[in-house]
């Protein structure tokens, strides 16, 4: 596996296999719908696909994990809403949230396993 070095934007590698088109659609999803019901969508994916693909549950695992990261991070900006800067803090959080779940979705569509960057991994 090739990696691409760590950016703002996060990182991708190639997978060991070309992934099939119902793959790809799949790890899509896992990263779209996380814009309508947040971590329910990956973690369904992830659970009903991660012993038929490895993408597919690398993808939804990712996802989840970048979730499950934000609701932290959105707690961490709650606690401080009592400060103004909380307010800015989690509307910007929200855009980047948006702008990485953009590129981890073209990523997935290329093929490529996708990293979020400032994402804690808690499910491996």
């Amino acid at each position: 596996m090739s990696q691409q070095p760590n950016s703002f934007l996060g990182s991708e590698e190639q997978p060991l296999y070309t992934p099939t088109s119902d793959e790809r659609t799949m790890a899509i999803l896992s990263h779209v719908l996380c814009l309508v019901v947040a971590f329910w969508a990956p973690l369904v994916i992830y659970l009903v696909k991660k012993d038929d693909s490895k993408f597919v549950a690398e993808h939804a695992k990712e996802s989840l994990n970048f979730q499950i990261s934000l609701i932290i991070y959105a707690i961490i900006c709650c606690i401080l809403i009592f400060v103004i800067i909380g307010i800015f803090l989690l509307w910007a959080l929200s855009i980047v949230a948006i702008i990485l779940i953009i590129v981890a979705t073209i990523r997935a569509s290329e093929g490529k396993l996708y990293r979020y960057p400032f994402c804690i991994r808690l499910i491996r």
